[in-house]
């Protein structure tokens, strides 16, 4: 087994959920790719004297059951899956997929159905357990990611395995100003975007949830998004992949959507009451992560990116809007791609670099 699996699986263990003995773990390992990495967090959980437990999934399996989904069965689904989640202590959720387009001719009601009902596990999951999550590379997602198997497993290595601690201190100033901001105003092509996160609090992400990992999220205020916003970076959404995202808001609800498949976006859109509101806003600040790869655990982490999530917002930054969905969609600003943000009407960074003093420790050529 290459080594840096194991090594990747230590950090998890005992870095990110610092499992303790007796405790149970869930590992949930989606994918045939996933197997090695499944057994090396069995070991590891072993080590510190905890109990793991292990769900082998396949999304080809996923996707025939889906076909036929109804009601009846969701909801036993929920009993037995909610069952097991409040006996788990942690969580650790590895994924891969060697089609990413298995679930494209899903009906899009039985998904939003499947979201809607299922939604309690997850937020038992989130709000209840330590927990982390992360994408495992194959070919598909090599390809995704236009590279060879070989170069995309060295990337993915690279990028799992950084100096966390590192950026845990340089995140500390912009969570510490942003904890201070009332007003957001962001601009760039096709954007022109206000909102409030007074009170809001917000939170550093650096290896604790997310591997890769690599920002800072809060929320914001539910209403209070105003304007329109335009992402340029593609979104891979139960098996489509969005392309040309356009929103746009009042009193921070989302009253028009258009995207390469109007239709599709809206019904996603209308899956709840909470899927046109706004649950978390939040930077990417990843030296490694420099391009989009078709994969959101690694694309919300682009240096120089944000992201603007429709969507539940999550507990420790809760601003009242719950759905069955979560959607991270990116917006990246570069030399290539103009943007400002600005907190309180102070330009914080322009086209994705820091300008103000403080937060410059935060560019790429600091973190490595």
């Amino acid at each position: 087994m290459d080594q840096r699996i194991h090594k990747l699986a230590y950090n998890l263990v005992n870095i990110s959920l610092k499992i303790k003995k007796d405790e149970h773990v869930l590992i949930h390992a989606v994918g045939t790719d996933t197997v090695d990495m499944a057994r090396a967090l069995i070991k590891e959980v072993y080590k510190v004297g905890a109990f793991p437990h292990v769900e082998l999934i396949n999304r080809s399996v996923t996707r025939e059951l889906m076909m036929g989904y109804t009601e009846e069965q969701l909801n036993v689904m929920l009993d037995y899956q909610l069952y097991q989640m409040k006996k788990m202590d942690a969580y650790i959720g590895v994924s891969s997929t060697d089609n990413v387009y298995e679930l494209s001719d899903a009906p899009m009601d039985k998904m939003n159905m499947s979201n809607r009902i299922l939604n309690p596990v997850l937020r038992e999951r989130v709000d209840n357990t330590r927990w982390v999550i992360l994408r495992w590379p194959n070919g598909s997602s090599a390809q995704s990611a236009k590279m060879s198997k070989e170069a995309y497993e060295d990337y993915f290595f690279d990028v799992c395995c950084l100096d966390y601690e590192k950026m845990s201190n340089a995140m500390k100033p912009l969570v510490e100003l942003m904890n201070k901001t009332d007003k957001v105003h962001i601009t760039g092509e096709g954007t022109d975007l206000t909102f409030s996160i007074k009170d809001l609090p917000a939170i550093e992400c650096s290896g604790q949830c997310n591997i890769p990992d690599g920002e800072i999220y809060t929320a914001p205020v539910k209403d209070s998004v105003n304007g329109y916003i335009t992402y340029n970076t593609q979104s891979l959404e139960d098996g489509f992949v969005y392309e040309n995202i356009f929103f746009r808001f009042e009193n921070g609800k989302i009253v028009e959507a258009k995207a390469n498949n109007i239709q599709k976006i809206n019904e996603l859109l209308d899956t709840d009451e909470g899927a046109r509101y706004i649950g978390e806003f939040a930077i990417g600040v990843n030296p490694y992560v420099t391009r989009p790869i078709l994969d959101t655990l690694f694309d919300e982490k682009i240096a120089g990116s944000f992201h603007l999530t429709p969507g539940c917002a999550y507990e420790d930054a809760d601003n009242g809007n719950y759905s069955a969905v979560h959607w991270d969609l990116v917006c990246i600003h570069s030399d290539e791609h103009p943007g400002k943000i600005y907190f309180d009407d102070v330009l914080i960074r322009e086209n994705g670099r820091f300008v103000l003093e403080e937060l410059k420790c935060l560019n790429p050529e600091n973190l490595i």
